[in-house]
């Protein structure tokens, strides 16, 4: 049977992971500003390809896993797994860029979610963190306090990952919106896959190997002209 949500619970998924939510997701392109400044990113095939590999390989599904098991760990009230998912969460960002990206949209959620939507759960975890609360811990934190299943907040977190980078493509490359919609077509089973993967998967599971990505990102640190900040 198809699993249901009531509207107030929809709503604010769909607000959370909006494109409005002010988080700044908007100006990061994780690393594709300097793929297409080499043309390794030109069109839509070749940001198919590209987003493919992030989805599959790197942090699109290593996100996942990671809002997963924070999002599990919250819900057994296991403040010991909860803490190792935070650090796990910095320490496997790549690059200092990503790190960066995953920290500041983290604290940007955390507060604007606490001064509105109101989450116990976030609230606790910012009293007795020293390091920032990676973008996907803090989300599920949130999920957890406005019984939120984890699926559909899995589904919901991806398609915004995704969704966030197409815009850039878009924007960047330049493609048209009709390419921008055939790219997001094409990565539909992806992160149908990588949504299955996390809700089975462990943090021993985690790894990356979008090494082109990775230095990317790198390279983006210094890119001359830019527009996005990773």
């Amino acid at each position: 049977m198809a699993m249901r949500m009531d509207s107030a619970t929809l709503y604010r998924l769909m607000t959370w992971l909006s494109p409005s939510y002010p988080v700044g997701a908007f100006s990061y392109s994780h690393g594709l500003e300097w793929e297409v400044e080499t043309g390794s990113v030109h069109d839509a095939e070749s940001l198919t390809s590209w987003l493919r590999d992030i989805i599959e390989f790197g942090s699109g599904r290593n996100d996942a896993i990671l809002l997963a098991h924070a999002y599990g760990a919250a819900r057994r009230h296991d403040d010991a797994a909860l803490a190792a998912v935070r650090d796990y969460a910095l320490a496997f960002a790549g690059t200092a860029e990503r790190r960066m990206e995953t920290a500041h949209q983290g604290r940007a959620f955390c507060e604007v979610t606490c001064r509105t939507w109101q989450s116990p759960l976030l609230e606790r975890l910012i009293k007795i963190s020293a390091s920032p609360i990676a973008y996907p811990v803090a989300i599920s934190l949130a999920a957890v306090d406005h019984d939120i299943d984890l699926v559909p907040l899995l589904d919901a977190y991806v398609h915004a990952f995704v969704a966030n980078l197409i815009s850039a493509g878009v924007r960047l490359v330049p493609l048209g919106h009709s390419d921008g919609q055939r790219v997001t077509m094409a990565v539909e089973p992806y992160v149908a896959h990588a949504v299955r993967e996390a809700v089975t998967g462990d943090l021993a599971q985690m790894r990356s190997t979008t090494i082109m990505a990775d230095m990317a990102s790198m390279k983006h640190e210094t890119q001359y002209t830019r527009l996005f900040r990773s």
